[in-house]
């Protein structure tokens, strides 16, 4: 049965569409990446990655980019119809910029500008609540843990270098975590409203999960359908305050239909020359922000 309330649509369209392109077929797949096709060259592809499609395939994963690459290299024209290459990830929910190589030589020396952190990235997310300061930088070391819950689960979480004495409030430098990695991230606020902001996010460092654990745990701000991160304790879907509930549409029952807003905006690539990649957010990313009154910057 489909639900009368257009919000409740929306959100079950997502997890239809998340659940079809895992079921389509590998060529419709690629169709879809050929024409979500931002820039080309001679070195290089950029899609804008949709949501709910992973990059790496696994238990239980049919349908996975990686797959499709040969495919699509066929699609594009003016290619030797090579396989294309990934040179970076970005997780199954995260949408936006994302770059694939037409050789494993551009592919190397691109996985190269990322590791040494030549690469400018520009997130975009809608965080629950106002980050304060309205910008600054959280620098806090990631490491993962697993969670002692009922089902027992692994998360990532902040290993910060300093706490406060329980005895006198001084501040202490704690033993450093061996596994821990340090993780920076930038972020600033481009607007507010209704209980919620819309960040840019600068990940200096590339550690998993780095943006959704530094905002949620960091800055107290978790990203408007990060149920994992939204808590530490357990698997449960993100509690959304009223006004926010109120601006979607959405009764709280349904808040574990909403999707992670979370996007990968603008990618600078120092190939030669610097390629200046921008990615749209995709369409559920855009009403929300007209439905929670967030406004767009015209940058």
């Amino acid at each position: 049965q489909i639900p009368k309330d257009p919000a409740q649509r929306r959100v079950r369209e997502l997890a239809t569409l998340s659940k079809q392109l895992q079921q389509v077929h590998p060529n419709v797949l690629a169709k879809v990446l050929k024409q979500g096709t931002v820039y080309q060259n001679e070195e290089i592809v950029v899609i804008n990655k949709p949501y709910g499609l992973p990059v790496h395939g696994g238990p239980g994963i049919k349908n996975c980019i990686a797959d499709v690459l040969p495919i699509l290299a066929k699609m594009l024209e003016n290619m030797k119809a090579e396989p294309l290459h990934l040179c970076h990830r970005l997780d199954k929910e995260t949408t936006g910029v994302m770059v694939l190589a037409r050789s494993k030589e551009v592919a190397e020396r691109i996985r190269l500008l990322f590791k040494t952190r030549q690469v400018e990235k520009i997130y975009w997310a809608i965080s629950l609540g106002d980050p304060d300061p309205a910008e600054g930088i959280v620098e806090i070391p990631i490491v993962e843990k697993e969670v002692q819950s009922h089902q027992s689960h692994y998360k990532m979480t902040l290993a910060p270098n300093y706490r406060l004495s329980p005895e006198d409030g001084k501040v202490v430098k704690i033993r450093k975590n061996r596994n821990a990695e340090s993780a920076v991230t930038r972020y600033r606020r481009l607007a507010s409203s209704s209980s919620c902001s819309l960040l840019e996010l600068q990940p200096i460092t590339g550690v998993k999960h780095q943006i959704r654990v530094h905002l949620a745990y960091g800055l107290g701000c978790p990203i408007l359908g990060d149920h994992k991160y939204s808590h530490w304790s357990k698997l449960a879907p993100q509690k959304l305050p009223a006004i926010t509930l109120k601006r979607l549409k959405l009764e709280q029952s349904k808040a574990r239909h909403l999707p992670l807003h979370l996007h990968a905006h603008r990618l600078s690539l120092p190939l030669g020359e610097r390629i200046d990649l921008v990615c749209k957010p995709p369409l559920f990313f855009q009403k929300t922000l007209k439905k929670l009154e967030l406004d767009i910057p015209n940058d």
